[in-house]
C-alpha cells in the first residue's frame, strides 16, 4: 500500500495546493515514484494546475471526479469509477508525466455540500469518514505515494482525506495568522483518530512564501521550530520554501514546460532546490 499523506490548513493562500503539485511532480519525476494526487477542494486549484480544463468538465459532466464518490452515496446509485476517473499522465511538464495521476476535484462540490447538508443533519452517518478510501480501494496499492490537497477546513470530505492517511503535513506562512489554527487541526485530528482508530501522525510543518527580509518571518519561524514538539506537530522541516513570482507559472495549466528544471527556474531561481531538498526530506520521514 502506498504512504498517504494529506496537506492541510485552516487559512487559505499558504501554498497549500502549490506545494501538493510540487512534491508530485519531483517526487514522480526525480525519484521514480507512482503519485496519486486526490485534489479533495471545491476550489479545484490542483485539478486545473495539472490537467486541461474541456478534459476536466467532460469527466465533471460523467460524474468523473471526487464529488461522484459522495453523490453515489445521496443518489444510491453507483456511477463513479476509479479507473475512469482517475486522469493519468498529468502536469504541464513535457505534455504529462507518465507516473503523475490525479483524481480530480469539481466545482459542483461547493453547491452539493450546501444543499445536501442544509437538508441532511445526520450526514456523519451517510458520509462515513472512510468512504474515500473504499471507493479507491482498488486502486490504491499501484502507487508509492498518495498526496490528498485538503480544503481549508476540517468538514467531512476533509475527513475522509484525513481519515485514509498516514500523515498530515502543515503548510504555513510564518505570520501569526497562518499559524494559529495548527493546534485547532491537531486537536481535531486526534479526535478523529480516538473515534474511528485511524493511525494518522503529524509529518510536521513546512513553511512556504518565506521573506528573509522579514523579521516577523525570522522570529515566527523559530517560534516554530522550538515548539514542535510542546504543541505537537512533531518538526518543522529544514527546508523553507521562499516567496518566489513564478508561483503564478507553475500553476497555470497552459503555460507549458519542457522539463522539471524549466518549470521550477533551475539553476538561477530559488524553487527548484527547495522542492528538490523538500521532496528529499519527506521521504526520509515516511
Amino acid at each position: 500500500m502506498p504512504k498517504v499523506i494529506s496537506i492541510i490548513n485552516l487559512k487559505g493562500g499558504v501554498g497549500k495546493t502549490t506545494l501538493a503539485v510540487a512534491l508530485g511532480e519531483f517526487l514522480s519525476l526525480l525519484h521514480g515514484l507512482k503519485v496519486l494526487i486526490i485534489d479533495t477542494d471545491p476550489q479545484t486549484n490542483a485539478t486545473v494546475a495539472l490537467m486541461d480544463e474541456k478534459e476536466w468538465k467532460r469527466r465533471n459532466v460523467k460524474g468523473q471526479t471526487l464529488l461522484g464518490i459522495f453523490k453515489d452515496v445521496v443518489d444510491k446509485y453507483q456511477v463513479f469509477s476509479p479507473a475512469e476517473a482517475i486522469v493519468k499522465g498529468v502536469s504541464n511538464i513535457a505534455g504529462g508525466i507518465e507516473n503523475l495521476h490525479l483524481l480530480p476535484s469539481s466545482l459542483d462540490l461547493i453547491e452539493f455540500q450546501e444543499e445536501f447538508l442544509y437538508k441532511a443533519h445526520n450526514h456523519e452517518e451517510i458520509f462515513k469518514p472512510s468512504l474515500l478510501q473504499e471507493r479507491l480501494q482498488e486502486v490504491l496499492p499501484s502507487y508509492d505515494i498518495v498526496l490528498i490537497d485538503c480544503p481549508p477546513d476540517l468538514g467531512f470530505i476533509t475527513r475522509n482525506g484525513l481519515y485514509m492517511s498516514d500523515y498530515y503535513l502543515i503548510p504555513v506562512i510564518p505570520d501569526i495568522l497562518s499559524t494559529y489554527g495548527i493546534p485547532q487541526i491537531i486537536s481535531r485530528v486526534e479526535k478523529l483518530k480516538k473515534r474511528t482508530g485511524t493511525v494518522i501522525e503529524p509529518l510536521g510543518i513546512v513553511v512556504s512564501k518565506f521573506r528573509v527580509q522579514s523579521s516577523v518571518h525570522k522570529s515566527q519561524l523559530s517560534l516554530l521550530r522550538a515548539r514542535a514538539r510542546e504543541v505537537g506537530y512533531q518538526r518543522v522541516f529544514e527546508t523553507v520554501i521562499s516567496e518566489n513570482n513564478r508561483s503564478a507559472a507553475v500553476m497555470d495549466f497552459h503555460h507549458s514546460f519542457n522539463r522539471l528544471e524549466e518549470k521550477y527556474g533551475y539553476p538561477y531561481q530559488k524553487p527548484y532546490a527547495e522542492y528538490k531538498s523538500l521532496a528529499e526530506e519527506v521521504l526520509a520521514y515516511v
